[in-house]
């Protein structure tokens, strides 16, 4: 018997800090029954575990799909307002796979989805600081001293932002800046520019640690090569 979170992060569902808020909101079902009780133990074997409508599954086979994610398709597993899921995007893979973090429905660029519980742990636990690097066109053209603020020491609600990298890339009527961010906070970068006084108008991730774009087009998407998995992992630290 293991818990509940632990078996939901191993099976890829998301983090395990990020499945303990799933099944504290309610989202969680086991048997057919909301459990909200971090201390329960399931038989990953036995018990019947879903997230939303979705079951969840211990795959021995592990998947790992780089995805450029079209603006208007959601990264959660469900979705009251019936709108398009990037699963829906998946052709012929029989696993349960889930994103590693999440891009809003009207944001694109590079998302990785696996069922590797582990790395999605890892990747997404502020301690690694797991780089993501975002072209962002904003409203207006920050000054530079704004850019710097951004970069160095910026507040937000949920307290003081890491320091990041921020270059202005060109400057016509909208500026569109590169943004790179090391923490794995709730709509960071718009949060970012919002504070500044520019905010985002177009958002698309383009790197996240050694994973880039190159070859995707919107709603296209690849199987990571062994090297990939190895390397993304040693970044994690965990073992290749």
């Amino acid at each position: 018997m293991e818990r509940l979170q632990k078996v939901m992060a191993r099976a890829g569902v998301a983090s395990r800090r990020h499945c303990e808020e799933m099944i504290t909101s309610g989202m969680v079902k086991v048997n057919g029954k909301v459990v909200t009780n971090l201390g329960i133990k399931v038989d990953p074997h036995k018990d019947k575990i879903q997230v939303g409508e979705e079951t969840v599954f211990l795959s021995s086979r592990k998947l790992y799909i780089l995805m450029y994610k079209p603006r208007g398709y959601i990264t959660t597993l469900s979705d009251e307002k019936g709108r398009k899921k990037v699963t829906d995007l998946l052709k012929n893979i029989h696993e349960r796979i889930y994103p590693v973090g999440r891009l809003d429905y009207d944001s694109e660029g590079l998302l990785l989805l696996t069922n590797d519980g582990d790395l999605t742990y890892a990747l997404t636990h502020p301690k690694h600081q797991i780089p993501k690097t975002y072209r962002v066109r904003v409203m207006g053209v920050p000054a530079q001293k704004m850019l710097h603020k951004m970069a160095n020491n910026i507040i937000l609600k949920d307290g003081p932002a890491a320091p990041a990298g921020v270059k202005l890339l060109d400057y016509e009527k909208n500026a569109l800046l590169e943004i790179t961010v090391y923490e794995g906070r709730n709509r960071q970068v718009r949060r970012m520019c919002e504070s500044i006084g520019h905010p985002v108008l177009r958002l698309k991730r383009i790197i996240m640690g050694n994973l880039n774009l190159k070859g995707l087009r919107p709603g296209q998407y690849r199987h990571l090569t062994s090297d990939e998995v190895r390397s993304l992992r040693q970044l994690a630290g965990l073992k290749p």
